[in-house]
């Protein structure tokens, strides 16, 4: 693992007078200037050029607003960019959690993978170490196999694709996002991430409490990287009681407590909760934006509405979106619960969508695989099977000798349960994202079954989801006719 401290903001001035030897280069000279705004009658310009000037004193000052004043914000104006190379999947699904930060990962679906990985710490016991490695490489031998089948298989069947060499990709990648369903969560990636100081120092801290290894060490670095480039506001970082147990307490306490699931026919994506009279109360907030009334009073006049009044005042509300519009804020007045059993291969998207709420258990082989289509049409389902069976064997006895280190071994296929809360808003840019043609087919399914349900409890303002190539379609049913899209001008 390594992490690299790849850039920071810092004052222009600051970078101007930096190359004659005046000043030093931090980003804390921003964050201090920024914070005596609301209680200095001096001009932001004066500010800045005090801060850049007197370091120690910038220092001290953030210190002070951070620690004593308890005014967190300030740190949100410092902003650090990192490599971080040479890290698990599964503890990019660790790094990734915090939504207020900016990742672009190494992908799977578009890079051919030569078997990298990571070894986890715990990994001490020789035997286990071997056997590990022994899976890790068969489920990597695995890979190669079904990527040239794959891709052969899919070279074969749409011949006259083959002929241009970006469509001959876009086959190629259609095979490794397939064959990467039997890797492992070991696998290697590399992440390039954007982050203020307010969630690193809040990231930093988690991790120095975390129960991996690798998570702690990934914790240290980050600190490493940018305690001597800003001291004065990484100041919570070390590890804590409350990050510590208060999962594992939980999880003591509520042992006896009988969770199992009993249902015939294992869904697995269900609307466990919404709210109530959605549509009405996102079509009352609209209402409410415009006409200056008390909310409740709107909310009595849109229940008191037909059918066509409350879909003509939604379709006037979208009347001018396009297919890369945010929808109105108003539509965040509704929200949808999902419990969804996911693979690790569609958890790895599902979690980047950052304004949800999702919390999620471990991996559990009893939850079953999901295997692509594309692994039996090329008559490859026994060779998946037995290096499944391969990987769950090993993951039985490696969980019995270390607790949660096994997730490690478990393949893209395993799945594992999420509990997702979205409101309208957010799930229309799922929509838009997920829903589309482009889109991975298994993130897709879940996302379309995500707007059929929330159709079923707010049939007026779901009308428009679908993915992005359909919109155009979605919006002529609606409407009448197509959406006018606008140019953009090229710069």
């Amino acid at each position: 693992m390594r992490v690299v401290l790849a850039g920071f903001n810092v004052d222009l001035d600051a970078l101007k007078e930096h190359r004659k030897g005046k000043v030093l280069l931090t980003p804390e000279a921003i964050s201090a200037a920024y914070a005596r705004i609301s209680r200095s009658p001096k001009s932001i310009g004066e500010l800045r050029k005090n801060a850049r000037h007197e370091v120690a004193r910038a220092r001290a000052s953030n210190q002070k607003i951070i620690f004593e004043m308890g005014h967190h914000s300030v740190a949100e104006h410092a902003v650090f960019n990192f490599d971080i190379v040479g890290i698990s999947r599964r503890a990019v699904e660790e790094f990734e959690r915090f939504r207020l930060c900016s990742y672009t990962e190494k992908s799977q679906r578009y890079v051919t993978l030569a078997g990298d990985h990571v070894v986890p710490e715990e990994l001490k016991n020789k035997k286990l170490r071997s056997e590990y490695e022994k899976v890790i490489h068969q489920q990597n031998d695995c890979y190669k196999i079904l990527f040239d089948k794959i891709k052969s298989h899919n070279l074969a069947r749409l011949p006259r694709l083959e002929k241009n060499s970006q469509n001959r990709r876009l086959l190629e990648n259609l095979a490794k996002e397939d064959a990467r369903y039997i890797l492992s969560l070991a696998t290697q990636a590399q992440v390039g991430a954007t982050i203020n100081a307010r969630n690193l120092e809040l990231m930093i801290r988690r991790f120095a409490s975390h129960h991996l290894a690798e998570i702690r060490e990934l914790g240290r670095q980050l600190f490493e990287s940018v305690k001597q480039v800003a001291p004065s506001i990484i100041l919570f970082y070390e590890a804590n009681d409350y990050d510590r147990w208060s999962y594992e307490e939980l999880l003591d306490h509520t042992a006896g407590i009988d969770v199992a699931d009993r249902s015939r026919q294992r869904r697995e994506i269900q609307l466990v909760d919404h709210t109530r009279d959605g549509d009405n109360r996102i079509l009352a907030a609209l209402l409410f934006s415009v006409s200056g009334g008390n909310y409740l009073a709107c909310l009595r006049a849109v229940r008191a509405m037909s059918r066509r009044k409350k879909l003509d005042l939604f379709k006037k509300a979208c009347a001018r979106v396009e297919l890369y519009d945010v929808l109105l804020r108003e539509f965040e007045y509704a929200d949808l619960s999902f419990s969804v059993i996911v693979s690790a291969g569609a958890f790895g998207q599902l979690k980047r969508h950052r304004m949800a709420s999702i919390v999620w258990s471990d991996y559990d082989p009893a939850l079953g695989l999901t295997i692509p289509q594309s692994v039996r049409a090329v008559g490859e389902e026994k060779r998946f099977m037995r290096v499944v069976d391969i990987t769950e064997q090993f993951y039985g006895t490696l969980e019995k000798a270390l607790p949660r280190v096994g997730n490690y071994i478990l393949t893209n296929a395993h799945r594992r349960r999420v509990l997702m809360k979205i409101n309208l808003r957010e799930l229309y840019h799922i929509s838009r994202l997920r829903e589309d043609p482009t889109a991975q087919w298994d993130i897709r399914n879940i996302a379309h079954k995500m707007s059929v349900l929330a159709n079923k409890v707010f049939p007026i303002t779901t009308m428009l989801l679908g993915g992005k190539s359909d919109y155009p379609e979605i919006y002529r049913r609606l409407y009448g006719q197509y959406p006018r899209v606008k140019e953009v001008p090229l710069p």
